[in-house]
């Protein structure tokens, strides 16, 4: 089924910067899904998704956050933290005059959900979460990301080289996937380390009490043999959330390259999400 695509953009005013943030909207109506990226990947990441579930009658919103995609990309760490993405999320739905959505994500995305359903629980509906990044990714990110760290930072004709490289290859005449992987390299060092820098050091999830506490119908997807995103951290979230279910993706390329199921799991989700009623927050 075709839909309605529409890209907007808002702005975000704080500690004395105006950030300008790029969205798409698919689809219309009043059941909101808004879904968030993976760290220094684009909003497009999500579009089949979003086609999915916009087809089934949601009106799905995906957002690059700050520093990401077609968003701004400030030099200062201080810009870049879990906690100021999930209050962009809420001043995205501000902006969009919706009242609740089902906010979900992946990897990042799915921490920066996990934020918002903490601090602003009456604003989530229900949460859609991929491969959540808790204690046991703890050293597979550090070996991860201090590299491209030490890179941006001392080394930034690296990562500034493969933007010049892969900037100029038309997104059009790639498979989808490879046009991702082209959006995520085109990267200027500056803004990457300030993102790195700022993730490192803030909190990357809400504490295991708080997680506790989130009433918000919840599904986690995990993924086997993923030492970034460890299908145990995965099903530890799905146990810490009262009635959250857990399923786990054949591989971390289910998603990706064999969508059906999982894209029909999350449709479920999100109908059982909208039909349900509200549920009030409690605190721990």
């Amino acid at each position: 089924m075709l839909v309605s695509e529409h890209i907007g953009q808002f702005f975000l005013d704080a500690d004395g910067a105006r950030d300008r943030l790029e969205y798409t909207e698919y689809g219309g109506g009043d059941s909101w899904v808004v879904l968030l990226h993976g760290q220094l990947m684009p909003r497009r990441m999500h579009q089949p998704l979003a086609r999915s579930l916009a087809a089934e009658g949601f009106h799905v919103v995906t957002l690059d956050l700050l520093g990401h995609g077609r968003s701004d990309r400030p030099a200062d760490p201080q810009a870049y933290s879990v906690a100021a993405f999930g209050g962009q999320v809420v001043a995205l739905l501000d902006h969009l005059g919706a009242a609740q959505a089902v906010v979900g994500g992946t990897s990042l995305g799915a921490n920066v959900s996990l934020e918002v359903a903490a601090t602003a629980p009456e604003r989530v509906r229900g949460l859609l979460l991929e491969m959540p990044v808790l204690d046991n990714a703890l050293e597979a990110g550090i070996l991860t990301f201090s590299p491209l760290l030490m890179a941006a930072r001392f080394a930034p004709f690296t990562i500034n080289t493969l933007r010049r490289l892969t900037r100029p290859v038309p997104r059009g005449v790639v498979p989808f996937w490879a046009g991702i992987g082209l959006d995520t390299l085109d990267q200027r060092a500056d803004a990457v380390a300030a993102v790195v820098h700022g993730l490192f050091f803030g909190r990357i999830a809400p504490s295991a009490a708080e997680r506790r506490a989130i009433t918000a119908p919840t599904l986690v997807v995990g993924h086997p043999r993923d030492p970034v995103h460890p299908a145990a951290d995965a099903a530890l979230l799905a146990g810490e959330i009262p009635g959250a279910e857990f399923v786990q993706a054949r591989s971390i390329l289910e998603w990706r390259v064999s969508p059906e199921r999982l894209d029909r799991v999350a449709g479920d989700f999100c109908q059982a999400a909208w039909r349900s009623p509200k549920r009030r927050s409690r605190r721990a």
